[in-house]
């Protein structure tokens, strides 16, 4: 049996300087729903000194600062996301429900997402689904699916109206920025 560590903020660099490229103009106000310690926007405030309000959101135990702790999806779901032009979904995993809610929402801003292919490379069933995969080819082949699993990524954000989309890849994390356009 082999354990899956995660590691936060790997490749660190590359996620704070795909940020700092894609901060809207004016005033950034950013919904981070993986927040961790806080470290990825704490490096993009430094190096751009640029005024950035972020709400935390995180489940974890270990924070001590304020945040909104809980599950983000149930967050996303009731928040009035017009007050944020940034959500951040830096997940372990592919935050497809997260990124789903937003599309549902009609959310207007910049999202940036880490999305890893986890456990042997498995997709979100519901990313498949939408893609137009059934219950029935899942169960049969469910690891089958990972092999494609960043085009089939790519063809689910333009099903929901993503036009472009910048990323770092490196293996099967894929650390993208995007606009959704409500």
């Amino acid at each position: 049996m082999t354990d899956t560590i995660k590691t936060d903020n790997s490749y660190l660099r590359d996620k704070v300087e795909l940020r700092i490229r894609h901060l809207p103009d004016g005033e950034v106000r950013v919904l981070d729903c993986y927040a961790g310690q806080g470290l990825i926007w704490a490096a993009v405030k430094e190096l751009t000194g640029r005024d950035i309000k972020v709400l935390p959101v995180d489940h974890r135990a270990d924070k001590n600062d304020f945040h909104l702790h809980g599950d983000n999806l149930e967050y996303l779901e009731t928040l009035d996301l017009s007050k944020y032009n940034v959500i951040d979904l830096d997940a372990y995993g592919i935050p497809f429900e997260q990124i789903d809610c937003l599309a549902r929402r009609k959310y207007s801003g910049v999202v940036f997402v880490t999305a890893i292919q986890t456990v042997m490379g498995q997709m979100p069933h519901g990313l498949l689904k939408r893609l137009g995969f059934t219950a029935e080819q899942l169960a049969k082949a469910p690891t089958l699916f990972g092999k494609r699993g960043w085009e089939y990524l790519l063809q689910y954000l333009a099903s929901i109206g993503v036009k472009k989309i910048s990323h770092r890849s490196h293996q099967r994390k894929h650390y993208l920025a995007m606009a959704l356009a409500g």
